[in-house]
């Protein structure tokens, strides 16, 4: 039996997933957690990759391996290898006014026309900007900018701080893939070229950045602790990790209930959007995949059970018990700022409370279709620009409580399936493992747990566009 590896490094947590090569089954799997906060040292993320490795099994018998990550996080190393400063995730909102501050400079048209982004606090250009702003001593120190899974790959192929690792800090072996590199704000998706002098703007000067590598490249070989012959994959963005994962196609759009929220679906030709709202990225297979984000997507569910001092399916008993439009309460909720649209200062707010609407139930209710009507604008974004919506693929940790799902059966107005729990950004990267190993990409099956006929209740959606509009006019 042939196994290859896939890594999902999480804003949470590292989870390794090993397969059968032939087949695609799960063999065995491992996880470790990360610490908490919108800026982590990136040594964090090793010491949990070493021990998901070490709690799947390890590598011994693995041919294979390709890690995807969190997208945008910002890595920055000093000619040693060396990390500059602790790395500012992707939702880390500090990096708002450096966001501005380039979209003033550049133009927005300009920027997407470039890079197919409008830059928001995500992407790892303002938060180079921020560096270069706020800590110009650390931003004059910086050699080199990388992202999670560029990092990650790095070192697990030997490479990083001098003295600390078998082969040293070889900044030119960084590497990366078309996905991640899309995320960056100074790569364009259209061209496959990074842009130097929009780097340039956002850090002050010229730095390493990874090279991209090919959907069936390989980085190299595993060499953290001497030199084998496991072959390392390009690795992934996240979301684009997922996409391979679950098998997206044309027609499908994932929406995805994670600690943050993503509508993106798999696409021909590279989707443009000057309003900011649909971010242009690349997928990791030679496509590409737009996609919208938002900052609030599982913990609104969180912060439900803890008001109503319940657990999840506590929550869902009392949601499902509420008519559709939760007798017109509205919860927008916007707990972290919001990504999209773009409010990283907003705070959520809850309307429509009467003494005959204040119940359990309706605000449980609210809850679920908040955070589902946030997507849902996602969603309408995606379709608005051509492309054909046929399913909804509902996947994440929060998709299985039932009241998610029938609501968003309501919230979207088009079927929904529920694949069967797994870690589908780590499969997506044993997607690529095998892909980089034998040069053709894998057909493995994927299995749906659940699925919902569309069941369109219009009131949802039209009391939440009410409530923004109140909020926001």
């Amino acid at each position: 039996m042939t196994l290859v590896a896939g890594v999902d490094s999480s804003t949470q947590s590292c989870k390794v997933v090993v397969r059968d090569l032939e087949t695609g089954e799960v063999v065995r799997s491992g996880r470790a957690s990360h610490p908490d906060g919108t800026e982590v040292h990136p040594d964090h993320w090793w010491t949990a990759l070493l021990a998901a490795i070490a709690d799947s099994g390890g590598l011994g018998d693995v041919a294979a391996i390709s890690v995807g990550g969190q997208q945008h996080g910002m890595v920055a190393l000093d000619a040693d290898g060396n990390v500059v400063r602790e790395a500012l995730l992707w939702n880390d909102t500090r990096s708002a006014q450096a966001a501005r501050d380039l979209i003033e400079e550049f133009g927005s048209e300009e920027l997407v026309r470039r890079t197919g982004l409008v830059p928001v606090a995500s992407f790892t250009s303002t938060k180079l900007r921020w560096l270069r702003d706020a800590e110009p001593e650390n931003a004059a120190r910086v050699a080199a900018v990388a992202l999670p899974h560029d990092w990650l790959t790095w070192r697990l192929m030997g490479y990083g701080p001098a003295g600390a690792s078998p082969l040293g800090p070889v900044l030119d072996a960084l590497t990366t893939d078309r996905s991640d590199a899309s995320g960056t704000g100074y790569w364009s998706p259209a061209t496959g070229e990074y842009d130097r002098d929009l780097l340039v703007a956002a850090l002050g000067h010229d730095a390493v950045v990874p090279t991209v590598i090919g959907p069936d490249g390989r980085a190299g070989t595993v060499g953290y602790d001497g030199p084998t012959e496991i072959v390392v994959g390009p690795g992934a963005g996240d979301n684009a990790g997922a996409a391979l994962g679950l098998g997206a196609s044309e027609g499908d759009v994932v929406v995805s209930l994670g600690t943050s929220g993503t509508v993106f679906a798999v696409t021909p030709e590279p989707v443009t959007d000057s309003s900011g709202t649909i971010a242009g990225f690349a997928d990791a297979a030679g496509q590409f995949l737009p996609l919208v984000a938002t900052l609030n997507a599982a913990r609104v569910l969180d912060s439900a059970t803890r008001l109503l001092q319940v657990d999840f399916d506590g929550l869902a008993e009392l949601a499902l018990s509420a008519e559709p439009g939760s007798g017109g309460v509205v919860l927008v909720p916007y707990f972290e700022g919001e990504r999209t649209p773009n409010r990283p200062d907003a705070t959520a707010s809850l309307l429509g409370l009467t003494l005959a609407s204040s119940t359990r139930e309706n605000i449980a209710r609210a809850h679920v279709e908040g955070m589902l009507c946030g997507l849902a604008d996602g969603v309408e974004a995606v379709r608005a620009h051509g492309l054909e919506a046929k399913r909804i693929l509902l996947v994440g940790g929060a998709a299985f409580n039932p009241a998610v799902g029938r609501s968003a059966a309501q919230v979207f107005g088009l079927p929904i399936d529920v694949p069967k729990p797994g870690e589908y950004v780590a499969m997506g990267a044993t997607v690529q493992a095998a892909w980089s190993l034998v040069g053709t990409k894998p057909a493995w099956a994927v299995e749906m747990d659940t699925h919902f006929e569309p069941d369109s209740k219009p009131v949802v959606r039209e009391q939440y566009r009410a409530a923004t509009g109140q909020l926001y006019a």
